[in-house]
């Protein structure tokens, strides 16, 4: 019995473990899986201000999405093709979390030059972003703007860009992840989605 709970403990603590590493490459990135749980960090607002993740998630359920930074303009694309479904996803009872490495004011000037009304998120130190598996090593071209987008907080990693569909309770109850951070969910397979999940 004590080795069968000595491997059970070891198990856990691998995979715990392996949620807060940085992967090598984002195609080794061991996210989490539909029916975990987002884990509950303090990230800071657009106005630099602490806000607690779980808190925001029991207001209402969630399209949390994950975003390398206004910098890339792939980002800005999903960031804008969200904000113009915006009205549908909440009508259908969401409310949309944008979460990246940049600092607060960057999160400022994303959100006005993507006029965005929805809320951006500053995870600068990766807490949040390695926590849900999806952190992985910045190639070396990428580090210098990373580091100045995230007021120096970040020097060395990147979230695959990734949406969790999250309840109330934290759970998660869809996701789409992809390592090839060229493609992203369009919004009217992500409305199908919410639609399907009521």
């Amino acid at each position: 019995m004590k080795k069968i709970l000595f491997i059970f403990l070891v198990t856990l603590t691998s995979v715990a473990n392996s949620q807060n590493m940085i992967a090598k490459s984002a195609t080794d990135i061991s996210p989490l899986l539909i029916g975990e749980k987002i884990p509950n960090l303090t990230l800071k607002s657009s106005e630099n201000t602490d806000v607690n993740i779980s808190d925001l998630l029991k207001k209402k359920k969630t399209v949390l999405v994950f975003y390398r930074g206004g910098w890339c303009p792939y980002c800005n694309m999903h960031l804008q093709a969200l904000a113009e479904a915006e009205k549908q996803i909440i009508d259908l009872g969401y409310q949309i979390i944008a979460v990246s490495p940049d600092s607060p004011e960057n999160l400022k000037v994303t959100t006005e030059k993507d006029k965005l009304k929805y809320t951006l998120l500053s995870d600068s130190k990766g807490e949040l972003i390695k926590a849900t598996g999806i952190a992985f090593e910045a190639p070396e071209n990428y580090k210098t703007v990373i580091n100045v987008h995230s007021n120096e907080f970040n020097k060395s990693f990147l979230p695959v860009p990734s949406v969790f569909v999250v309840n109330t309770e934290s759970d998660i109850i869809f996701e789409y992840i992809s390592p090839d951070f060229k493609q992203r969910i369009t919004t009217e397979l992500l409305v199908s989605v919410l639609k399907n999940l009521k």
